[in-house]
């Protein structure tokens, strides 16, 4: 009887991972079918033309991408040697300094963080890619944190028995246990990219900001849709993959 209950939670658990790998690309891919249908039937005019043309929507749509990735890129590199490090004895004082600036980070209003950096230092891709580090650096450097702290202390000690050194026992004990509620940050963290990227049109940044503030200045539904519509998309979308990423580097048995 207990066979068949364990049995049954994890065939549901596994006909629920794969409705959600399957079913998210399927939803996303209906979505943009549902845009382009309701676009074909507009009429649309010559601003909107020009503004929703196939050469606009590509070069805002992969500079949106850029900004995203190289972002992310950058959050990785920084947030998880920092999150390691103040989990090591001797720097533990420092995580309450270091996590008040990255929560000051995340709570100050964007846009008035782009403003401010652009008035110092100028406008430009620069500027929107150190802001948006500058919001998302909390979850992957928090999560890092708590996912290595979460470790059982008994498997370290185990590893301590069998003559493991300090870096060996964080290498192959702290950090690949830690996986999934670092790649859970991450997650996070291109979302939040994702989002903030489209107020960086404000400083000449591109993205799809800028199809979104054409149709605000223009009071074109059909722009301000489209672009709302493929920030979504590209948000949800890059979201599953990194979701999909996560059960590949998660260690076999977590």
């Amino acid at each position: 009887m207990a066979v068949d209950t364990l049995s049954g939670a994890f065939g549901g658990a596994t006909r629920k991972s794969r409705s959600y790998n399957l079913g998210t690309p399927l939803v996303l891919a209906a979505a943009l079918v549902l845009l382009y249908l309701w676009l074909s039937t507009q009429q649309l005019d010559s601003m909107e033309a020009r503004v929703l043309s196939a050469a606009s929507i590509r070069d805002a749509t992969l500079a949106h991408l850029t900004l995203t990735a190289i972002s992310t890129s950058i959050v990785v590199v920084i947030a998880i040697p920092i999150g390691v490090l103040l989990t090591r004895p001797f720097a533990r004082w420092l995580t309450p300094w270091v996590m008040a600036v990255a929560n000051v980070g995340q709570a100050a209003p964007a846009l008035g963080v782009l403003v401010l950096l652009s008035i110092l230092f100028g406008i430009g891709t620069k500027i929107a890619i150190v802001t948006l580090v500058f919001h998302a650096t909390l979850p992957v450097l928090r999560n890092t944190i708590a996912g290595i702290q979460q470790v059982d202390s008994a498997l370290l000690e185990a590893g301590r028995g069998m003559g493991m050194s300090r870096r060996q026992i964080l290498r192959r004990l702290e950090l690949p246990l830690a996986v999934p509620v670092v790649m859970a940050g991450l997650r996070t963290t291109i979302v939040i990219c994702v989002g903030i990227a489209t107020v960086a049109t404000f400083i000449n940044a591109g993205g799809l900001g800028d199809i979104v503030v054409a149709g605000i200045k223009l009071q074109r539904t059909s722009i301000l849709v489209t672009g709302g519509v493929l920030t979504a998309v590209i948000a949800l979308g890059l979201d599953w993959l990194a979701g999909l990423a996560e059960k590949y580097v998660r260690p076999q048995g977590i």
